[in-house]
């Protein structure tokens, strides 16, 4: 979702990087997040300039709330088949979200696990765009 939204300015979900800089929605993230979209920046598929993925990761690290980590067992969240997704549920978790806003077909897999019941509900871009009119 923050690829789609920080590097390829994806027009389907421009109202939602808009509800982000406007405060209608608070986006969260972690220092291991946003290591992991450091990372991700650098991937040469991208084709990002050294100056670019500077610049979009501290608009994007402007934009977001930090959350630090809780410290509280893995034990109490589901399982993501992908390990490198598990800090994204620990994140939503930790920050008390409403949300986990995903195109991530691993996370979305959980998203009725019932470990995650009555806390945060995994959704796609697209759904959260509806739900929010």
């Amino acid at each position: 979702m923050v690829l789609s939204l920080w590097v390829f300015a994806d027009s389907r979900f421009a109202s939602l990087q808009g509800f982000v800089r406007s405060g209608r929605l608070i986006a969260l993230s972690s220092p291991d997040c946003l290591a992991e979209f450091e990372r991700v920046l650098s991937y040469p598929e991208f084709k990002l300039e050294e100056e670019k993925q500077r610049r979009i990761l501290a608009d994007y690290a402007a934009s977001v709330q930090l959350v630090a980590a809780a410290g509280l067992a893995v034990l109490d969240l589901p399982q993501c088949r992908d390990g490198d997704d598990q800090k994204f549920l620990e994140l939503a978790r930790d920050g008390r979200a409403d949300y986990l806003v995903t195109s991530d077909k691993a996370l979305l897999r959980l998203a009725r696990h019932r470990r995650l019941s009555g806390r945060f509900r995994i959704v796609t871009p697209e759904c959260l765009m509806r739900e929010l009119g």
